[in-house]
């Protein structure tokens, strides 16, 4: 089968189209035939050689690299129960040390790590699901939040702010976002009860009960909780703070029984799936070159 592999650290350039053997499912396991993989800026750390510098990963000769997949349950492992071929589902693969990994033509993932497929949507739209809904679901679940409370939320108009302004609403939070000025009436149409344009200050409706830092602000945005607050980072770095405030760094776990919920909102409209552009894995380097220079609305997703 085809896989998009690294085999040397760098840019775009690296990602290549490799023939690999079929993966086949263990215990607990469950083999999807991919229809669509998004991209994330995640997987540019992959390519970089990021998590092998950072000791998580050993040396090897060549790296898989992924992590939100739709498709087709093609086989399951042992003791596995609730899919059974012909399912359609999404997943999440948090590990870095699969090879291949979910950017490819088939991959294999523990069967906790599967949703269901969200009804009436492509299956690009469902691969841009995953990573970045339960980025946001577990930081707004770690700032532990009283309804009523106020999130300020960065890049609210990308992937992770997106559905941190979304989900954060339906829990009864006082949203206010911060994007680029043109994207106010789209974060509006998230739930955002307030907007602050792009480079003012954050601090502008005074300290607030939590941040979630989706566009890596760092201090200007930490500056913004009040004390005994929470700061969310999504990069992995976790800002000092002189004051009593709670700082994590968070980067989504798989879920399943969590995806399924956040799914079943997709299916009813209730949570948004933005797609920027689907392109075949021969156009790897193109595709990794846009993510690279950021700016889109919606995914890049990848599709066999």
């Amino acid at each position: 089968m085809r896989a998009i592999l690294i085999k040397k650290f760098g840019g775009p350039e690296v990602l290549e189209v490799a023939e690999v053997a079929v993966p086949e499912p263990g215990a607990g396991q469950v083999r999807i035939k991919v229809e669509a993989a998004a991209l994330n800026p995640v997987d540019l750390l992959s390519a970089n050689g990021f998590f092998v510098k950072r000791g998580q990963l050993p040396e090897a000769e060549a790296y898989g690299v992924g992590w939100d997949v739709a498709g087709v349950v093609d086989a399951v492992g042992e003791g596995v129960t609730g899919y059974a071929a012909g399912d359609r589902v999404i997943g999440l693969s948090d590990q870095v040390d699969r090879v291949p990994d979910v950017q490819a033509e088939y991959a294999v993932l523990p069967a906790t790590a599967l949703a269901p497929f969200p009804a009436g949507r492509t299956a690009a739209e469902a691969a841009s699901l995953p990573l970045n809904s339960l980025t946001a679901d577990q930081s707004i679940d770690l700032l532990e939040l009283a309804e009523g409370s106020t999130l300020l939320v960065t890049g609210a108009a990308g992937g992770v702010g997106g559905y941190a302004v979304e989900l954060g609403t339906a829990r009864g939070l006082r949203v206010i976002a911060t994007a680029g000025a043109a994207d106010e009436e789209l974060v509006r149409g998230f739930g955002a009860a307030e907007f602050i344009p792009r480079g003012a200050s954050l601090t502008t409706f005074g300290q607030v009960d939590g941040v979630i830092d989706a566009a890596n602000v760092g201090e200007a945005a930490l500056a913004a909780v009040r004390g005994g607050g929470g700061f969310i980072s999504v990069d992995g770095s976790k800002p000092d703070s002189d004051r009593d405030v709670r700082v994590f760094a968070v980067l989504a776990t798989a879920d399943g029984a969590r995806l399924a919920e956040l799914s079943e909102l997709v299916a009813k409209g209730e949570l948004s799936v933005r797609v920027s552009e689907v392109l075949p894995f021969e156009q790897v380097t193109e595709a990794y070159t846009k993510l690279a220079a950021g700016g889109y609305r919606g995914r890049i997703v990848l599709a066999p």
